[in-house]
């Protein structure tokens, strides 16, 4: 009967005492904090225009990502744009603003930017408020900037069909959320017993095992970890995405994350788990680095030269990644003109070096850039 009882952590004797084996952990936390510095003194060397840059397309990938890994697609151009406002990085025409985007981006933002002001339930009620403008979560009216109720029965984390629901998880009741959340709060803001990297994992954890909202505990967990990772790093600027990584990990994520809601007070599996989770993004972020780079290099080798609003948006669409194969119909699309203009344009990109046309055009032609180091 005592196994029925206490079927998640927060029903052991012990909670919310974690523990973990250092001795094990070591190895891949001394990689870590390798990586980290190595990361941040790449970045350290570079221009600050550089790092405004990287950090704008981390925080950008984030944001995107940290909503995806909860089935939620944002637009990217809203994201960017929303992020780019807020950080004062010039990125030429901006997206028409959005409430809901404005709302993630001002809670990442808020982590991260001031991410050694104390961690209060008034500042997550406000990132959840923020989240939920409208005080729906999609047709469904939550309780907005307030812990959950439970009016409507446990919180469950739930899968599968509506008649034969699998329960994953079921969070504490909402009448201990005030004591619960007291708990963490203190030992987020005070407690300097565990590493700071370690810090993050177990913030993470204890967060969304917690789940004190109706909605958005998954995001919200994922912003106090990466407030935790500023803290570490003293850092308000990202450099890489943890939310980018655990979403191409998402089903692993989910299946450890249940493992150890259902298991006891030793988490070092968990630890080890996010640890090199997140020693993973850490080392991705050597992409994000070099594209940023590249796109740098391309505008310095092109700065004397004189081109209109449309070829600079495409250029800068190309050089950040473009979905697909460009051709002129759809940099007409994109830059809103006609089929004879955008012609116009990418004919004399081509002419210039900047665009060649693409080997594998297929049916339709298309263009790629000329990388710089490859321009007549």
């Amino acid at each position: 009967m005592e196994s029925e009882e206490k079927r998640y952590i927060w029903q052991q004797n012990d909670w919310p005492h974690w523990v973990y084996d250092h001795k094990r952990l070591a190895p891949l936390l001394a990689q870590v904090h390798m990586a980290q510095g190595h990361l941040l003194g790449r970045m350290h060397d570079l221009g600050l225009d550089v790092r405004d840059q990287a950090t704008l397309r981390v925080l950008t990938e984030d944001v995107l990502k940290t909503s995806e890994i909860e089935g939620e697609k944002l637009n990217p151009d809203s994201v960017r744009s929303s992020i780019a406002r807020r950080l004062g990085v010039d990125i030429g025409a901006l997206a028409p603003a959005d409430r809901h985007v404005d709302g993630v981006v001002d809670m990442v933002l808020d982590a991260t930017q001031r991410h050694n002001t104390p961690l209060t339930a008034e500042r997550l009620f406000g990132w959840h408020a923020a989240m939920f403008p409208t005080g729906y979560s999609s047709l469904t009216k939550i309780r907005v900037g307030q812990w959950r109720d439970d009016a409507q029965g446990p919180m469950q984390v739930v899968s599968g069909p509506i008649h034969r629901q699998k329960v994953h998880y079921e969070a504490p009741p909402a009448h201990l959320l005030d004591a619960e959340m007291m708990d963490f709060l203190n030992w987020f803001n005070v407690d300097q017993h565990d590493d700071p990297v370690i810090k993050a994992g177990l913030a993470h954890l204890w967060f969304v095992t917690v789940h004190p909202f109706e909605d958005g505990n998954g995001r919200i967990a994922r912003a106090v970890g990466d407030m935790a990772l500023a803290r570490a790093e003293q850092s308000a600027q990202r450099f890489y995405s943890l939310s980018a990584q655990i979403q191409h990990e998402r089903k692993d994520y989910y299946d450890r994350l249940e493992a150890t809601q259902k298991g006891h007070m030793d988490i070092t599996a968990w630890l080890e788990w996010f640890l090199a989770c997140l020693l993973r993004a850490i080392q991705g972020a050597e992409t994000t680095l070099a594209q940023v780079l590249a796109k740098a290099r391309f505008w310095q080798h092109w700065a004397g030269v004189p081109m209109n609003d449309r070829q600079i948006k495409l250029l800068n669409k190309l050089l950040d990644g473009f979905d697909g194969k460009l051709t002129s119909s759809k940099w007409a699309a994109i830059a809103k003109c006609s089929q004879d203009t955008a012609l116009r344009d990418i004919s004399d990109l081509v002419e210039r070096g900047a665009l060649k046309k693409s080997d594998a055009s297929g049916r339709s032609t298309s263009y790629e850039l000329i990388p710089v180091g490859d321009q007549p």
